[in-house]
């Protein structure tokens, strides 16, 4: 196996390990995203994809070559002179099976140099999924709090409301009774007035009855004394 060959066998090796190292079960894709988002992969990665695109290049050109081997040893010229040679026929299988090997190993290692970005890519899209997942569910359970604080806002508020209403209410009518206090009291105000006229009247009309009792107490006495003088004129006269 030539050098270019041996390389292109370790790296198919490297990437079946690789490969299977991302696939394996118990390393969720989170830790992979965390790996991955490693100061070194940040470093690196203006150059990924040109290394990237260049290892496709590489590998597409080897497995071209090793189709045109394979093409080489399997066309009807070397199978007729290796019938006509046996040592030649040997030779001719040894070269052709080198040339499948060859193929089979580049086209496996372009395959899943594929496969393995394409890994890499789902990997970090779900690890990416996850995250926004669960930043989302945060956001549904902070909305359902929310929501909930605003359901018991609103019941307090309809509480304080019907209360506000109530001492409303209440205060109406506490104003409708100081206002009927208010009229009870003048009104008492003024029956007092009036009681105190009508006392004064009374007051008045006895005073008046008294002098009128002594007024005429004294017309009595003026009347009996003039009558006892006209009795005792008589009598002189007589």
């Amino acid at each position: 196996m030539t050098l270019q060959w041996t390389a292109v066998a370790f790296f198919l090796y490297a990437e079946i390990v690789f490969n299977l190292i991302l696939c394996i079960p118990f390393i969720s894709a989170h830790r992979w995203h965390l790996v991955f988002n490693w100061r070194i992969w940040s470093w690196l990665s203006p150059y990924w994809n040109k290394f990237f695109f260049a290892m496709i290049m590489a590998l597409v050109v080897l497995f071209c070559d090793a189709i045109r081997e394979v093409q080489k040893y399997s066309g009807p010229e070397p199978m007729h002179d290796a019938q006509a040679n046996p040592n030649l026929y040997d030779h001719v299988h040894m070269k052709l099976f080198r040339a499948q090997r060859n193929l089979y190993i580049c086209g496996f290692s372009l395959f899943l140099w594929l496969v393995m970005r394409r890994i890499v890519t789902l990997l970090n899209q779900i690890a990416e999924t996850s995250v926004n997942t669960a930043g989302l569910q945060a956001q549904m359970e902070n909305a359902f709090k929310t929501a909930e604080k605003h359901q018991e806002d609103n019941q307090i508020l309809k509480t304080v409301r019907a209360l506000l209403e109530r001492e409303q209410s209440t205060l109406i009518t506490n104003n409708q009774l100081k206002l009927e206090i208010e009229k009870l009291q003048s009104q008492l105000k003024a029956a007092e007035e009036a009681v105190r006229r009508s006392d004064a009247e009374v007051e008045a009309m006895k005073k008046q009855a008294k002098g009128l009792a002594h007024e005429y107490d004294r017309l009595l006495r003026e009347h009996y004394q003039l009558q006892n003088l006209q009795s005792a004129e008589g009598k002189k006269d007589q």
